[in-house]
This record gives C-alpha cells, sequence and structure tokens, in this order.
C-alpha cells in the first residue's frame, strides 16, 4: 500500500491546478521594486549634487590661489568675471593693512552661485 501525502505538501500540482504567482504575489514584488528603484534614484542624485559642489569649491579655490598669485606681484582692488572657460566665477580683491608692520593683507573672494571661497594672504608693502 502506498503512502498517500495530502496534495498541499505534493511536490506536483494536482491535476487542474495552474503553477505560477498569485497577483498578490506581484504586486508585493512590484512595489519592492519600485520602493528600491526610488531609494536608488535619489541617492544617485544627493551624491551627483556633492560631487559637483566638491567640482565647484576646487576650482573657486584654485582659481582664488591663481588671483592671490597675480597680486602678490601687483596688489590692487578690483572685482569681475574669469575669463572663459571659468566665466561663472566671479572675484573680488581688496588689500588693506596689517597689524604687522611692514605688512599688507591681501583678501580675494570667489563666487559661483551659492558657493563662495574666501581667502587671505600676507604680503610685504611695496616700498
Amino acid at each position: 500500500m502506498r503512502n498517500k501525502e495530502p496534495a498541499i505538501f505534493s511536490r506536483h500540482p494536482a491535476p487542474g491546478a495552474q503553477s505560477g504567482f498569485t497577483l498578490l504575489e506581484v504586486m508585493i514584488s512590484i512595489a519592492i521594486i519600485g520602493a528600491l528603484l526610488v531609494t536608488l534614484i535619489y541617492t544617485l542624485n544627493y551624491h551627483l549634487g556633492i560631487a559637483e559642489r566638491h567640482s565647484t569649491v576646487t576650482l573657486a579655490t584654485i582659481l582664488a590661489k591663481e588671483k592671490i598669485y597675480e597680486m602678490e606681484n601687483s596688489p590692487k582692488e578690483g572685482k569681475g568675471f574669469f575669463p572663459e572657460p571659468y566665466a561663472d566665477y566671479y572675484y573680488e580683491t581688496s588689500v588693506a593693512s596689517s597689524s604687522f608692520p611692514g605688512m599688507s593683507a591681501i583678501d580675494v573672494m570667489v563666487r559661483k552661485g551659492k558657493e563662495e571661497i574666501r581667502l587671505s594672504e600676507l604680503i610685504l608693502k611695496a616700498q
């Protein structure tokens, strides 16, 4: 005599039964995949924004250092935009007396959008 398992535990579907996923299972899997995609897109956009900001700050710092180097030779106040391809970057330079005798303070501010970099340096006063 054979030991018969109930159809629920059988490895083979009962005759006439359909194999596949139910609508509820498909909807749950689509909801999980959708949530993962939304999280992935949000994270990607967030990190791209951070990378763009770091790029802007780095380039503004390099431009400010170049402007300070120019001002070491001929310190003068001024403002304006950098030449192409950095026409989006605005600068302001200033020269002020320092509390140290024989020294001047040069300040450079470089701005692009809401990002702003300020650098200062002490130089010997021109004789």
